[in-house]
């Protein structure tokens, strides 16, 4: 795209292309025995996780180069030229600066944009920012995105879902209850422009209750602690976690944000080829099995050999499923998200 441009919307949008990305490291529940006081029978009874992949502390493996992996391999399924991005969105909770957003970075080593528009006689670039929501992060950005295409800011985007959580974490017993839950990985989809009206979004949902933001909290600084809890410098730069009232708060908003989707939408969970969820806890990802009639080839679960990758989830389900050729064209699939802040959404789609 050339630097400025009408603002002339597309009726509908596609997925055009998906991508994913792992750490080398792969770290098992054998492994974190070794580390600290648990058990793969008690992480699998409680998570329903046996594995997860872990970024190598060196920095040769981050949320960039994460991201970037994943943005070629979802721009090469597309078909596509880096050039012919025009914005790049990265969803993340776990960027590597503050300042440059990550996603310029990512843009640039993608070469997003890059080129030269000879008619008009300047250089072309691809705009990039980064995008935070924790868990729910890729499902908002993804109806940013659509509602940015359809405003017709934008005609192919590149969205990404990456996280490395496993920095603010620590792996011995007093860090338990979140190291065996989170792995590192990002995933990556493509987005386009379309004149047929049939594809996009049919219904969405972005909600938060930052009443309850004290359930789960990274505090960089003292004073991002909550008033009932005395500080330690100990615990600065770690994921803080009420487990049970993260768990509480899914299991009654997971199912109830599905319903009122699908109410929005006029459609029944029949309806629905897919539903990609955030994959927090394999417990609540099955009593919304159960509450919708849903076989494990509607509501997917991949969360045994990830782990919780917070904004990436969403993503890696999504290639899993194309990369085995389950989604096809027609069909729709609901992106259900829910984490941190406390946030929770959705977006249905006809792809």
């Amino acid at each position: 795209m050339s630097t400025a441009r009408t603002t002339v919307g597309y009726p509908g949008c596609r997925i055009i292309g998906s991508g994913a990305a792992t750490p080398g490291r792969t770290l098992t529940n054998h492994d974190l025995e070794q580390m600290m006081d648990t058990s793969d029978e008690w992480i699998v009874q409680r998570t329903g996780i046996r594995s997860r992949q872990i970024a190598r502390k060196d920095g040769t493996e981050n949320t960039m180069t994460l991201s970037v992996e994943a943005g070629r391999r979802a721009i090469a399924d597309a078909g596509i030229d880096p050039s012919e991005i025009d914005l790049v969105m990265l969803a993340t909770m776990t960027p590597e600066y503050t300042c440059p957003p990550t996603a310029c970075r990512v843009a640039m080593e993608i070469g997003a944009g890059k080129g030269r528009d000879e008619g008009a006689n300047h250089d072309r670039y691809a705009g990039a920012w980064d995008f935070s929501g924790a868990c729910c992060g890729f499902v908002f950005a993804l109806n940013n995105a659509y509602a940015l295409i359809r405003a017709g800011m934008a005609r192919t985007l590149l969205l990404i879902g990456a996280d490395t959580l496993s920095k603010y974490v620590h792996y011995n017993t007093a860090g338990r209850s979140t190291a065996i839950l989170f792995g590192d990985a990002a995933g990556a989809i493509v987005l386009r422009g379309e004149q047929d009206p049939s594809v996009g979004v049919l219904a969405q949902a972005m909600l938060s209750d930052g009443s309850r933001w004290q359930e789960l909290y990274l505090p960089f600084e003292e004073h991002n602690f909550p008033n009932d809890v005395e500080p330690q410098r100990e615990l600065l730069n770690t994921v803080q976690m009420n487990g049970r009232g993260v768990f509480k708060f899914a299991v009654g908003t997971f199912p109830e944000i599905i319903a009122q989707t699908l109410d929005a939408a006029g459609l029944t969970a029949d309806e629905v080829d897919h539903f990609v969820c955030h994959q927090s806890n394999a417990r609540i990802l099955t009593a919304a099995r159960d509450r919708f009639g849903l076989d494990e080839h509607k509501l997917h679960i991949n969360i045994d050999r990830y782990g919780n990758t917070v904004a990436a989830s969403i993503p890696l389900v999504l290639q899993d499923l194309r990369s085995a050729g389950k989604v096809r064209e027609g069909q729709r699939i609901m992106f259900v998200g829910f984490g941190g802040g406390l946030t929770w959404g959705t977006s249905l789609w006809q792809v």
